[in-house]
């Protein structure tokens, strides 16, 4: 069992709304906001619905939205909230590819994919619905997959509720490649392996490895390494089964945390984020076939941890020149200094230093 299983998790307060002020209801079925919201307040009065909508108190995954034909679809989470909730503007949203019908970013660390029970604020849903809607307020997106808060890399958007469907029902079978660079603690006992293991979450949403093999869920997850720099590893790792938390679960429980990793261990925080990156993604769009290949290159906080990056190529270069410009420039003084002083003591008739006449 993982030396955290039973750790607990302190809720953090920066960027969490007060559960109080607002009201969730998730949707079961395709209909309207404005229909959905009658039917969940029944005793408010429409007018009052309408104003509601028109201040901007409610949203829908945590976007505001004010249409009152805004389409709903399974699954889709409506809050309304006593207080404005406000736009974000788009700022260096990271869009790696685009088409009618999906949206592909690098997301970046410590950006949570989804909206959650009390985050309701930055999320990459919502940086992109906020991107589709400058372009047209009817359109929207939805979710296919999720990463967690702290692992960077590629994450897909669908642009219509057919194709989400359709890759989310089929994402184990269309899925062909799940690619992630890892950076964990200490040297792998083999360059490469397959590691097998049952996992099940424990009551405070920790998963956690189990020989229960009725209650687990099989994982699988192969890694090869790809350099080892005292005292961390840098793993190129594939997953075949797409289980919470499992990477770092099935490392840690082998004794090799995930660096940054204060959630299933108490490893060191060399680059100040969680060294889980997803770097490639391949799939096919099954309504029309379509394959996917998308690959994100390595974060630089990775490889400054076991590389020597062109940049710092660059820095000691530089360095190493204005080294030897103060060399050469501190012989110059040097020199200019000695005739300087013979030419004081000459005119003394004195003599000059380290010689004789």
């Amino acid at each position: 069992m993982n030396k955290n299983d039973k750790k607990k998790l302190e809720p953090r307060s920066k960027g969490m709304v007060d559960p109080k002020s607002i009201k969730e209801f998730k949707v079961y079925k395709e209909t309207t906001l404005m229909e959905f919201l009658m039917f969940k307040m029944p005793d408010t009065p429409r007018k009052t619905i309408k104003s509601i909508l028109t201040h901007h108190q409610v949203a829908v995954g945590g976007v505001p939205v004010s249409q009152y034909n805004y389409p709903l679809v399974p699954e889709d989470v409506v809050t309304v909230s006593k207080n404005r909730i406000a736009k974000h503007e788009r700022k260096d949203l990271p869009i790696i590819y685009e088409d009618e019908d999906i949206i592909v970013i690098n997301k970046p660390s410590g950006l949570l994919s989804v909206a959650t029970d009390r985050e309701k604020g930055k999320t990459a849903y919502r940086l992109i619905s906020d991107y589709v809607a400058s372009f047209n307020p009817k359109a929207r997106v939805y979710v296919v997959h999720r990463l967690d808060e702290d692992t960077s890399g590629v994450l897909v958007f669908a642009k219509n509720f057919e194709v989400r469907e359709a890759l989310q029902n089929h994402w184990q079978e269309v899925v062909e490649t799940r690619a992630y660079y890892a950076i964990v603690e200490g040297k792998m006992e083999k360059e490469e392996a397959v590691l097998q293991d049952y996992l099940m979450q424990n009551d405070l949403h920790l998963v956690f490895v189990t020989k229960n093999k009725k209650e687990g869920k099989l994982s699988t997850t192969q890694y090869k390494v790809i350099s080892y720099k005292e005292p961390y590893s840098l793993l190129d790792v594939h997953i075949s089964s797409g289980r919470k938390n499992q990477i770092r679960v099935q490392l840690g429980h082998r004794g090799h945390y995930v660096i940054g990793d204060d959630k299933y261990g108490e490893p060191s925080d060399p680059i100040k984020r969680l060294g889980l990156h997803a770097y490639q993604l391949t799939f096919t769009n099954p309504l029309n076939n379509k394959r996917y290949d998308f690959v994100t290159p390595m974060p630089d906080s990775f490889k400054s941890l076991f590389f020597v990056t062109h940049a710092q190529k660059r820095g000691e270069a530089k360095l190493l020149k204005e080294k030897k410009n103060t060399r050469g420039k501190r012989t110059f003084l040097k020199e200019e200094e000695k005739t300087t002083i013979e030419k004081r003591s000459a005119k003394k008739g004195a003599k000059p230093r380290g010689g004789r006449r």
